[in-house]
């Protein structure tokens, strides 16, 4: 019994110092989660991949809220990155594209009920549309005048810019939708969503000179540094994520890091 008692023992250093280094070396790829919504509405199956069910979404609020998370706006969160300062372990920003109106009817009282706060980035052309079951521009105003949410751009259209070859065209979606939405709900809007994640350098800097602080994206892999405030990288949330443990993996700090190097 003796030889096994000493291979327990090795395995368990040796598992103990490859742990170690995991963390040395993964704590240097620590990166605040920047999570993303879509659709919270009853019933959400897992093969959609852009809704949770209210139940699903309400545990990870509860998560968050009583596991003390850091949940901060996502201008908070630009504005560490940009000073460069040591951001906080379990610091996270929420976030969630389009403007479907089941954000005001199921996940509005729930992050209300926890106090944390979040950010609406809104497809501009589509709101109030019935057919789409979108947000009205009254239900947005309320959203931002709560505290709770602070309202972004998602473009004019839904369409992704990349697909968009004129030039014009490219400034109108971008530098339109800016200043329709601070017409609309008398505030300056900082940051914006690339339609569907996607974006190219030239999409960039017209972000950038739109008056923007900040863009949020979804894979942008490496080519891309993750200080990079135009650049954002974003983790989808979907129902497989009503597994608590699947859900604190994917807001550790550390996932996409490993997702990437998966590749």
């Amino acid at each position: 019994m003796r030889w096994l008692k000493r291979i327990t023992i090795s395995f368990f250093i040796l598992f103990a110092s490859v742990f170690i280094i995991f963390i040395a070396v993964a704590s240097r790829h620590y990166m605040p989660p920047v999570i993303m919504y879509h659709s919270v509405f009853p019933g959400a199956k897992y093969e959609n991949r852009l809704a949770v069910s209210v139940r699903t979404f309400e545990r990870q609020m509860r998560f968050l809220k009583i596991h003390r998370y850091n949940v901060i706006t996502l201008q908070e969160l630009v504005d560490l990155i940009r000073r460069k300062n040591k951001i906080p372990p379990r610091t996270v920003a929420i976030t969630f594209d389009d403007g479907n109106k089941d954000n005001y009817t199921y996940a509005f009282p729930i992050l209300k009920k926890y106090g944390l706060p979040a950010t609406l980035f809104v497809i501009v052309d589509e709101v109030g549309s019935l057919r789409q079951n979108k947000l009205s521009w009254e239900e947005i105003k309320q959203m931002q005048d709560s505290g709770i949410f602070t309202i972004g751009s998602h473009a004019l259209g839904p369409e992704p810019l990349t697909k968009i070859k004129s030039a014009e065209e490219l400034k109108r979606q971008i530098f339109g939708s800016r200043k329709i939405l601070k017409e609309q709900l008398g505030k300056e809007v900082e940051t914006f969503s690339y339609p569907e994640g996607r974006f190219n350098p030239e999409i960039r800097q017209l972000v950038v000179a739109a008056g923007y602080k900040a863009a949020v994206a979804t894979n942008t892999g490496r080519d891309y540094p993750s200080d990079d405030v135009f650049a954002l990288k974003r983790l989808r949330i979907s129902e497989n994520a009503g597994n608590l443990f699947v859900f604190w993996v994917e807001t550790s700090g550390f996932y996409t890091f490993m997702k990437e190097r998966r590749r």
